[in-house]
């Protein structure tokens, strides 16, 4: 039974930078994208990717609290459009290499076997194939 007293955090939220609704990620995601994860105050709030390139904020949570470009240890190939900017996390596929069907199929089928990680190696904390061209 659930407990009545525990919300679900919404599933979107606004960046308090930008003022955009942006999707909720994992606090796993989170912590493996971070340059110092054993600092990072994670509370029991929701938390959003900012996709926005123009928005140097990353991560934001429900009270605001915002985790910056900076604070990553890769930079978030979304934010930056560069060649060289990475589309798949897991296989190391760059903006320009995502143009090659024959390198997205072979992503389509490492996720169709559950190879990949995105969860953890993505920023988004998503699949990449949407981001591919």
């Amino acid at each position: 039974m659930k407990d009545c007293c525990t919300q679900t955090p919404p599933k979107k939220h606004r960046c308090p930078v930008n003022g955009q609704q942006y999707s909720s990620v994992s606090t796993k995601t989170i912590l493996h994208n971070i340059k110092t994860p054993w600092n990072w105050k994670n509370s029991s709030q929701g938390y959003y990717f900012c996709d926005d390139p123009e928005c140097d904020v990353v991560y934001f949570g429900l009270d605001d609290s915002t985790i910056k470009q900076s604070e990553l240890r890769k930079v978030v190939g979304v934010k930056e459009n560069k060649p060289h900017s990475m589309v798949c996390y897991c296989f190391g596929v760059s903006r320009q290499e995502s143009s090659d069907q024959s390198i997205k199929e072979f992503v389509i089928q490492q996720t169709r076997d559950k190879t990949c990680a995105c969860t953890t190696r993505n920023p988004s904390g998503r699949c990449c194939l949407k981001d591919f061209h």
